[in-house]
């Protein structure tokens, strides 16, 4: 990048398990949420914050120019499944669900975002995932598609 170029772009990232089953036990997901924290830093991608939940992961990136969207989500998922298989972190054979949902955040939401994302385990007390999923697809005026 220039010495005269200057990007912030903020994403909120999130994607679930297969079928969205709670694969990832407590012990599980801190370590997932550990990889996926290394593995962005070996990228050199600064990712402020990630929180891992039994069927999906929240995370808050700041997208290089490198990257379009689509490339992170598949660094990511790709790196943390094959991760996770390779430490056989769950029973039988772990992959995430197709496709994802990525949202822009204004850096005067920043703060906002990463405290919802920090907040996760109280959050889902109250609303489950797929409760959560249709939501921010509605809030921000996307199409709610059925369950392939």
């Amino acid at each position: 990048m220039s010495k005269h170029s200057y990007t912030r772009c903020w994403l909120h990232m999130i994607w679930g398990t297969l079928r969205r089953e709670k694969l990832l036990p407590r012990e599980a997901r801190k370590q997932v949420s550990q990889f996926l924290s290394g593995y962005a830093a070996e990228k050199d991608i600064y990712m402020k914050i990630n929180y891992v939940n039994a069927e999906h992961v929240h995370a808050l990136i700041d997208l290089p120019t490198s990257l379009s969207i689509e490339d992170a989500f598949q660094l990511f998922k790709g790196s943390s499944s094959r991760w996770i298989n390779k430490k056989d972190l769950i029973p039988g054979k772990f992959a995430w669900r197709r496709g994802y949902a990525g949202f822009s955040v204004s850096h005067s939401q920043l703060s906002s975002v990463a405290n919802y994302i920090a907040n996760q385990g109280e959050h889902h007390r109250r609303r489950s995932f797929q409760e959560e999923y249709t939501l921010f697809i509605e809030k921000h005026g996307l199409v709610v598609y059925k369950e392939d």
